[in-house]
């Protein structure tokens, strides 16, 4: 035990040092133990890129107030950490990096670029792991994971092979989302919609018998290179006798087919639409149906290719969009532009529009994954917090296609496949192949792609823990219980861990999703580069300490919603450790040092059954909330009955029984020590540094705060009526300073007080609270009393008095209104003066005419209530 703490928090000292013994205590660690119900959770882990941010820090708080919570409860707890090698992010890294060097991707070749990206992820993949220790992450360090390691490795390619041997992976042609600038596939999930402003192209098609033209519109002009026909509805009277008949593609000179298929909607536009199977999802399908050769007429970079012809060949697809409306526009094949505005699918990791194109990829069926993984949310295995997040689950799991696996990239787990160059068939092995599994030809060569960073991130939970190995953590920790996330990587990251789960382990992989927002400015709005609005939680720390950002995080916030941060709050959680560091600073001042660990002592005073009462219900409301997830409101009741109750009024009434000395200043102090010591247990999951280096200092059992036992509910600790007892002396103790403040009283100036209540026993006890914080020179408790000049003060169970001359020096105080009233008087001529002149009233504008008007009206009620009050004064 130490014997006192500095006479000022310093959080900087203080956390490094805590963390640093919760370290080298191995406290974090877990070992499964079938003697205790496990608790665990995998971090949602951040990308090797990745610079902590306010997301970061809050998902993690969150974490970490869940782990400790469930630590102290005594529950089996594994916190799993680790990094994802999140493949674009990163190679874009490098790539970047190799460019500073003028070499490309290309001319390092694979190999070096793997030994690149390796060296990149040993300099900087750590860095966050870091800078989630300064939070006070109680993660499991001796289990961090990483997804690219050879045990998430294995995990990716048994998955594979299983989903390949079932039919569930296969390789297809099919419309894909291509990113130009990543120069990659990415999936629908990774595709962010912006409404941007656009234009409807309405164009002429003309009939190739010479008989007229139909009429469309397309927001993708450059795409018509690509068209292979035209569709219409085949109930569309309008067209039915076209139907089968062929129109000439302007510019290109091509004849090509009207077709009918039921997609077209007869009753937008025109009824007809242009159909380009390469660079429409939509189109493909209808392609495929009238099968409809598929030009392609990008490149993958978003240039024209050669099927633009020689004109627009190697433009960019906006600069051939602007030359080719012109060209149309000359023609007569352009009848007018519509301004418009659309959605536009960008990628959600560099912002550029993506171009949905035809590709060979792998795909993976997802209609016969999807259903197990809707059935485990809906029989309540699975269960969202906040419940409303289960319809985005549902309607994204309802309607979603196959998910497109293959990345155009090096960084990341290679599509373990083998292509046979003498007979044309794919070997997909648990190891790497060195022959063709169906002719055994040595003429082999792999996939050069590699899988979706979410592909291994969706069998995290249960990679972590050793599958495809039946570990010991496996079989005591999975499934596991809570996935901390924010809501929008419910269809990248949750639907896709519970959707392989399910395939994989035959169970989900874990009982509850909590889902929270995301951090906003003071002003509501979202943090973004653009806005340069960011805050820097390691800026936070380094001027607040961690504790305050983490208490900050927890105020206010409610599942599922966003929140708002600013430093007012974070000056706010600072003040709020600083007054629990000068309360126990206080207390150890007052402790003899010979104090037994936190008891309660034999005999108690009304006002600490009280305060133990009050510690008693906030454990059972503390508890409740937090297994409820209400974190926000756990940590409000918290700072209410620490600064209010503890601090503000029973340490200023256990003062009194300090000074007295002898046995009413030892029970005192014991139940300072055990209402403290209890108090920072319910605190400890929110602030952990500042609670485990106070309860160092405290008389107590243990070694860490972390693993002594979070308080709960005790029936024999309900004092009920010694609390609604105590009450009535606070409320009239409250009332009493309250009007004192109102008259602008000071403390010392003391009182006379008289009280006129059925609770006489009650408030002759607590006369002595009276005189201590109502200040009080005297305190006389009597029924039916009146006091002639007083002031008179109500409550529920009182009427108090106090002799106005008590608390007012009536000649000084006649001076003083006078004096206000004089100066208010001099104001409302110089007002009335400007109001009654002519000249003003004529010149001046009609707003400055009423301000002033509005200012003298206000004089002049003042000037009432000052004669007023010196008209009481006598």
């Amino acid at each position: 035990m130490q014997k006192e703490l500095e006479a000022k928090y310093n959080p900087s000292e203080v956390e490094d040092r805590i963390y640093d013994f919760w370290l080298k205590g191995k406290y974090f660690h877990a070992e499964p133990d079938e003697s205790k119900k496990p608790y665990t959770i995998v971090i949602p882990p951040p990308n090797i890129t990745g610079q902590l941010h306010m997301g970061h820090a809050l998902d993690n708080t969150f974490q970490d107030i869940l782990i400790r919570f469930h630590r102290m409860k005594g529950y089996d707890t594994l916190w799993v950490p680790g990094t994802d090698h999140a493949s674009i992010a990163t190679e874009a890294k490098i790539v970047e990096a190799l460019k500073k060097e003028g070499i490309s991707k290309q001319d390092l070749g694979r190999e070096k670029f793997l030994e690149r990206a390796w060296e990149w992820k040993e300099q900087y993949g750590g860095r966050i792991v870091e800078q989630l220790k300064k939070m006070g992450s109680s993660c499991d360090w001796d289990r961090e994971r990483f997804t690219l390691d050879e045990g998430c490795s294995k995990a990716v390619r048994e998955v594979f092979v299983r989903l390949y041997d079932k039919d569930l992976i296969y390789r297809g042609e099919r419309i894909i989302n291509w990113c130009p600038h990543c120069m990659t596939s990415i999936s629908d999930a990774e595709v962010e919609y912006e409404e941007k402003e656009g234009s409807f192209w309405h164009l002429r098609y003309p009939l190739a018998d010479g008989s007229g033209y139909l009429e469309l519109a397309t927001t993708r002009p450059e795409t018509m290179f690509g068209d292979t026909a035209v569709a219409v509805h085949p109930e569309d009277e309008r067209y039915k006798h076209l139907i089968g008949k062929n129109v000439i593609l302007p510019i290109v000179n091509r004849e090509i087919p009207i077709v009918a298929d039921e997609y077209v909607e007869m009753d937008f536009g025109t009824g007809v639409v242009k159909i380009t199977p390469a660079h429409d999802p939509n189109d493909f399908e209808v392609g495929l149906r009238h099968n409809l050769p598929v030009i392609n007429v990008m490149t993958e970079d978003g240039y024209m290719n050669e099927n633009a012809g020689e004109k627009y060949c190697g433009k960019d697809r906006y600069v051939c969009r602007k030359e080719l409306v012109r060209e149309l526009e000359f023609s007569g094949y352009l009848v007018k532009i519509e301004p418009m505005k659309h959605n536009v699918g960008t990628c959600y990791r560099c912002g550029t529009t993506v171009e949905p194109r035809v590709s060979k990829q792998w795909f993976v069926r997802m209609e016969p994954l999807a259903k197990p993984a809707i059935d485990v949310v809906k029989n309540g295995q699975v269960k969202f917090v906040p419940e409303r997040f289960d319809k985005t689950y549902y309607h994204w799991m309802e309607n979603i296609k196959d998910w497109c696996i293959s990345r155009q990239l090096w960084w990341g787990h290679r599509i373990p496949a083998w292509y046979c160059d003498d007979c044309g068939e794919i070997t997909v092995s648990r190891e790497d192949a060195c022959e063709c599994a169906h002719c055994h030809s040595k003429n082999i060569h792999q996939d050069p792609d590699t899988l979706d960073t979410w592909f291994s991130s969706a069998l995290w939970p249960f990679s972590t823990l050793g599958w495809p190995d039946k570990t010991p953590e496996l079989e005591h920790y999975f499934p596991t219980s809570t996935l901390v996330t924010g809501y929008d990587i419910i269809f990248f990251w949750v639907a896709r861990m519970i959707f392989s789960s399910c395939e994989q382990m035959g169970t989900y992989p874990f009982s509850t999703v909590f889902i929270h927002g995301i951090v906003r400015d003071a002003q509501g709005r979202k943090m973004s580069k653009s806005l340069g609005n960011g805050i820097d939680p390691l800026e936070i720390i380094d001027k607040y300490g961690a504790d305050a950002l983490r208490f900050t995080l927890a105020t206010g916030n409610s599942p599922g919603n966003d929140m708002r941060f600013s430093d007012e709050k974070v000056e706010a959680s600072r003040n709020f450790a600083n007054k629990i560091w000068n309360a126990a600073r206080f207390i150890l001042m007052n402790l003899e040092g010979d104090e037994e660990a936190p008891h309660i002592p034999e005999k108690l005073e009304i006002e600490d059954k009280w305060i133990i009462s009050k510690l008693n219900t906030l454990a059972k409301e503390v508890n409740q909330n937090i297994e409820n997830y209400e974190l926000g409101v756990a940590v409000a009741k918290l700072y209410d009955f620490i600064w209010d109750n503890f601090c503000d009024w029973y340490i200023e009434i256990a003062k009194i029984r300090l000074q007295q000395g002898g046995e009413a200043a030892q029970s005192a102090r014991a139940v300072l020590i055990y209402v403290l010591s209890n108090a920072l247990k319910l605190l400890h999951p929110f602030m952990p540094f500042i609670t485990e280096e106070i309860w160092l200092t405290l008389p107590h059992d243990g070694e860490t705060i972390m693993l002594s036992s979070y308080p709960e509910y005790n029936e024999a600790l309900n004092f009920s009526a010694d609390e609604e007892e105590f009450g009535r002396i606070m409320t009239a103790v409250r009332a009493i300073r309250n009007r004192r403040a109102e008259m602008n009283v000071p403390p010392s100036k003391k009182a006379e007080v008289f009280i006129d209540t059925d609770y006489e026993d009650t408030f002759k006890s607590g006369t002595i609270y009276m005189q201590r914080l109502a200040y009080a020179s005297g305190v006389t408790v009597c029924k039916g009393v009146e006091i002639e000049g007083s002031v008179s003060i109500v409550t529920e169970d009182a009427k108090i008095y106090i002799p106005m001359n008590e608390l007012v020096d009536f000649e000084a105080e006649r001076k003083r209104l006078q004096k206000e009233l004089d100066a208010a008087e001099k104001d409302l001529e110089f007002f009335n003066k400007k109001l009654n002149n002519p000249g003003f009233l004529a010149k001046a504008p009609a707003a400055v005419v009423e301000k002033d008007k509005a200012s003298a009206k206000k004089i002049e009620d003042k000037i009432t209530l000052l004669k007023e009050s010196i008209s009481k004064l006598g």
